[in-house]
């Protein structure tokens, strides 16, 4: 009985699964039946195929196989669970779909054949059969990476129709048979089993396409070449490694929340768009740890800030280890490290800061470009940069510019000078208010910012004994122009700073450029030792300086100026300023005539012009016209005749001084005033050449006439000859190279005189008279100069006729050498007027 028990619950159980499957039964619905053709051996982990659990099921949340030598993944692959020896031709199991929320549950039948046929041989004169549009179709392949075997591995079964009914043998070609990689693949000719000969790497190689052929014994194509495809799935084999070992980026201090601080980047090898390539970033460690500073985004690998601790002068570097995970960073995904390291860099956060609330010094009266203080400061921020170095400013207490303040760039301390003298007596005591502020503005927020660091710094000037004290240092006093020579004025007055009075204090005379004063020694007072003219002063600026030295008993001295304001008096009348004008007619209708008054100009224009006592030709011909307060308008009728006038103007100024002056104007026909200026100077000098000329010939015409009457008159009166010599010594021709002043005396009393001018190329005659009832002879000779001798003796007679016969013949040489002489000169002349 005991026994029954047992049986009887066991038959129970078995009932209940029984009705169980029975119910399931009813509620399941077969899919469509898959078959899969396989080699009899099977090895463990082995793919069969892949069934599409979408087309059957699209909702299945629950994958099992009825058979446990199989297993179903997600995506459908069948995976031998075990190595599986098929003894049968055919194996057959179930892959069941289930949807627990729906209760609803489907079959996928998969049947597993492995079939060897006996196939007859085809004749050769039997004829092939092709029908038009068949063609064995492509097979699906795919091979794992880097698998492990055994080798040689069974890819799949390569299977044409012709092989129904013919004995067909199998082969392929390609990349991976008899192209590198060489010996990869072969498959089994007879079989059709497609097989691979060792581990593939698909980064190296992810696809073969290789090509199947199938043919009969004899050759004969048993059908189209078939293109197989084979791709080789990846495996997650590759790490995913940083593009750098070692990453720097800088940020400032003062950066704000979220700033970037830079950007990490990882490569993976594996497959992309894969889980195998989805890459996911993170900071493994920060050193120094605390607090957490940085954040990298998971996905783009960009590093920013994410707290505001970030401060250069507790920590200037950071470093970062960076982790890079594939399998969208899932715990089993391949993993990659590197560094990164983050340089802070300074920023003006620190405000620069006195040590001392406030400072005290001192300094000598009279003492200038010495320094007094040093005022030290601290700042933390980065030493020898724009956010350390000072600035230090005087902000109150240096009105008068005594003090001037810099920063010693070495040790960047304020440097407090005085550069303009202290007077003890004035002020005893400065204080002064300096801020410090660096060359960069401050960077913090406005709620930290904090106002620039002060600190006041009192000075105290120390007494000295010192001399004559020259202030002002310009002292100004008015004189009038023209004043009376010994005219007193008050003069130069120093005094001694210590007592404030001028006593004993004794005054030199430096510098006075006209030696117009002299300065008393004990008063300082001036006087006028020369008349004072406004006019004189250069530049006129109405002021005339004088250097004064002042003097005290111990010899200490100080300068000063006296500045003389010369007051103008109207001393001077207006002065026309042009002397000839140039009018060209009838071009010019008129010209202009200004004038000038050195006095002030209180004393000068408006001017007042007018005609002084002209002609009547000059009044009839010229008037004056107001042009503006300095010139005036000199016109001219149209039926003016065209010579040189000269016309007296007078100008007066506003307080009624005047002049005259006598303007020459030439009125001329020309275009230009320049023109007419030449051709009156050529004009000059030609007429003057033809005019000598003229002159010339007519003194020797009348001289040749004279003699011969003279001659004949004396020949016919005197009954006593005269000795031949005489005559000879009387009358002389001579033969000198160069024409000279020609002279001959007569009996008659006359004088014949000619005249050499070389530089206005004359000539002329000149007669004398008897002179004591006796008789000149003039002698005729050749040469520059002319003699005078008298002829001595009373009633000297010449031969009539030889006396006539010479002085003709005297005569006409006279003439004819004086025009061979004289005619080419005159030309020479007068072209020389025309050029010049």
């Amino acid at each position: 009985m005991a026994a029954a028990g047992p049986r009887s619950s066991l038959r129970g159980v078995l009932c209940g699964l029984l009705l169980t499957f029975v119910v399931f039964s009813f509620a399941c619905e077969a899919c469509k039946k898959v078959i899969f053709n396989t080699p009899s051996e099977l090895e463990a982990d082995k793919m069969v195929g892949r069934v599409n659990l979408k087309e059957c099921l699209r909702s299945a949340d629950r994958i099992q196989s009825s058979d446990p030598d199989f297993r179903v993944l997600d995506d459908g692959s069948v995976y031998t669970a075990r190595a599986v020896v098929l003894s049968d031709e055919k194996r057959s199991f179930t892959v069941w779909l289930s949807d627990t929320k729906k209760q609803t549950r489907k079959g996928i039948a998969v049947l597993l054949e492995h079939q060897k046929k006996v196939l007859r041989k085809r004749h050769t004169k039997e004829t092939v059969l092709r029908r038009a549009k068949r063609r064995w179709a492509p097979i699906p392949c795919s091979m794992q990476e880097n698998s492990l075997g055994p080798f040689p591995l069974f890819l799949q079964q390569v299977q044409s129709d012709a092989a129904q009914n013919y004995t067909v043998f199998y082969s392929i070609s390609g990349r991976g048979v008899d192209q590198e990689p060489l010996n990869l693949f072969f498959i089994e000719k007879d079989t059709g089993n497609l097989y691979c000969t060792r581990p593939v790497d698909r980064e190296e190689y992810d696809v073969f396409d290789l090509i199947a052929y199938a043919s009969t014994a004899d050759g004969y194509s048993a059908d189209l070449p078939l293109p197989l495809p084979i791709r080789v799935e990846d495996e997650n084999d590759n790490h995913p490694i940083f593009t750098e070992q070692v990453y720097n980026f800088e940020v400032p201090e003062s950066s704000k929340l979220g700033t970037k601080v830079g950007e990490v980047c990882a490569t993976d090898r594996d497959e992309p768009d894969t889980m195998h390539t989805r890459l996911k970033y993170s900071i493994l460690q920060q050193i120094p740890p605390s607090p957490g500073l940085f954040s990298v985004h998971p996905v783009t690998g960009a590093i920013t800030i994410v707290s505001q601790y970030l401060d250069r002068e507790v920590v200037d570097k950071y470093k970062l280890i960076m982790k890079v995970q594939d399998m969208d960073g899932q715990f089993f995904g391949l993993m990659g490290t590197s560094t990164c390291l983050i340089t802070v860099t300074d920023s003006n956060d620190n405000a620069p800061t006195f040590r001392q609330k406030a400072y005290e010094a001192s300094v000598e009266e009279n003492t200038y470009n010495v320094e007094i203080l040093r005022l030290p400061i601290e700042d933390k921020d980065l030493i020898n940069t724009a956010n350390w170095r000072a600035n230090f400013t005087i902000l109150r207490g240096n009105e008068n510019g005594h003090f001037k303040i810099s920063t010693d760039k070495k040790t960047n301390e304020g440097i407090l000078c005085v550069v303009k003298p202290l007077n003890y007596e004035e002020n005893r005591q400065v204080v002064l208010e300096i801020g410090v502020s660096n060359e960069v503005p401050f960077v913090r927020d406005t709620a930290l910012r904090t106002t620039m660091n002060r600190v006041l710094v009192t000075v105290n000037v120390r007494d000295q004994d010192e001399g004559p004290e020259c202030n002002p240092a310009a002292q100004y006093i008015r004189i009038k122009e023209n004043t009376a020579v010994g005219s007193q004025i008050n003069g130069y007055k120093a005094y001694d700073p210590e007592t404030r009075s001028s006593s004993g204090i004794r005054y030199k005379k430096l510098n006075d450029p006209k030696g117009w004063i002299s300065i008393d020694e004990i008063s300082g007072s001036i006087q006028t030792s020369k008349i004072l003219d406004r006019e004189a002063v250069t530049p006129r600026n109405d002021l005339y300086n004088v250097t004064v030295l002042a003097l005290d008993r111990d010899g200490r001295s100080c300068t000063g100026t006296l500045a003389i304001n010369i007051e103008d008096v109207n001393d001077n009348a207006p002065r026309i300023l042009q002397d000839q004008i140039t009018i060209c007619k009838p071009k010019m209708g008129y010209t202009d005539i200004s004038a000038f008054d050195p006095d002030d100009p209180i004393h000068g224009a408006p001017f007042y012009f007018s005609l002084a006592n002209p002609s009547s030709e000059v009044n009839k011909i010229w008037t004056l016209s107001k042009v503006n307060d300095t010139a005036a308008r000199l016109s001219f009728q149209k039926n003016a005749e065209m010579k040189e006038y000269s016309i007296p103007v007078t100008v007066k100024d506003r307080a009624g001084q005047s002049a005259t002056k006598t303007v020459r104007v030439n009125l001329c026909d020309c275009t230009h005033p320049s023109q007419c200026l030449m051709a009156s100077r050529s004009a000059a000098v030609s007429l003057g050449k033809w005019a000598i000329l003229a002159i010339l010939l007519g003194i020797a015409l009348l001289c040749s006439v004279l003699l011969t009457l003279v001659c004949g008159v004396v020949g016919a009166r005197k009954k006593k000859g005269i000795p031949e010599d005489l005559a000879q010594q009387n009358l002389i021709i001579s033969n000198t190279e160069a024409p000279g002043d020609d002279k001959v005396c007569s009996a008659n009393g006359f004088m014949t005189q000619t005249v050499n001018n070389t530089s206005q190329g004359f000539s002329g005659t000149m007669g004398s008279g008897v002179k004591n009832g006796g008789l000149e002879t003039i002698e005729m000779t050749k040469g520059g100069h002319h003699t005078l001798e008298s002829c001595r003796g009373h009633h000297h007679t010449l031969d009539s006729s030889r006396t006539g016969h010479a002085g003709m013949e005297n005569s006409r040489y006279t003439y004819s050498e004086w025009h061979n002489f004289t005619q080419p000169r005159l030309r020479e002349d007068s072209i020389r007027g025309h050029t010049g």
